[in-house]
C-alpha cells in the first residue's frame, strides 16, 4: 500500500472533505441512532457525494431517486417474511437488491448504496421512523452536496 500521489499537494482538500462526510454523518447519526443497517447505506452515501463530487453517482437525482426506489421496493419485500430458512432469505434478499437495480437502471437513478438502502428495509421492514430517516438523510445529503459541490475535488 502506498499514498495517493495527490495528496502531498492537496492534503488541505482532503481533510476539508473528510471533514465534510465525518459533520455530515455526525448529525445523519444523531437522527439515525435506531436504524443501523440505514446509517451503513447512507455511511456509503456520503463518501460518494465528498471524495467524488463529480462522479454520476453523486447527482443529487441520482441519491434521492435511487434511496426512494431502494426504500419502497425493500419495504415491500419486508411485507412478505420469509427469513425464516436461510436459503429463502438469501433468494429474498437477492431479489430485493436485483429488483431495486432495474428500475433504477431504466429510470436513470442509479445509486449504488440505494441497494444497500433496499437490503436494510427488506431487513428491518417498514416504518414511519425508517421513512422519515431515510427522507432527512437523504435530502441532507443531496442538498449538502449540491452547495458544497464548487468547493469539492474529486479525491478518487
Amino acid at each position: 500500500m502506498k499514498i495517493d500521489s495527490n495528496f502531498p499537494p492537496y492534503w488541505k482538500q482532503y481533510i476539508i472533505q473528510s471533514s465534510y462526510v465525518a459533520f455530515t454523518v455526525f448529525i445523519i447519526s444523531l437522527i439515525l441512532s435506531d436504524n443501523p443497517v440505514i446509517i451503513a447505506s447512507i455511511g456509503a452515501n456520503a463518501f460518494i457525494v465528498f471524495a467524488m463530487p463529480d462522479n454520476i453517482s453523486a447527482e443529487p437525482k441520482r441519491i434521492i431517486g435511487g434511496h426512494f426506489l431502494g426504500f419502497f421496493i425493500g419495504s415491500c419485500f419486508a411485507v412478505f417474511p420469509v427469513m425464516n430458512i436461510l436459503f429463502f432469505k438469501a433468494v429474498w434478499l437477492s431479489l430485493s437488491v436485483g429488483i431495486t437495480i432495474l428500475p433504477m437502471v431504466v429510470l436513470d437513478v442509479e445509486h449504488s448504496p440505494a441497494a444497500g438502502t433496499s437490503l436494510g428495509m427488506t431487513l428491518i421492514a417498514y416504518s414511519s421512523t425508517s421513512a422519515t430517516a431515510i427522507l432527512i438523510s437523504v435530502l441532507l445529503l443531496a442538498i449538502k452536496g449540491h452547495i458544497a459541490k464548487p468547493f469539492l475535488e474529486d479525491l478518487v
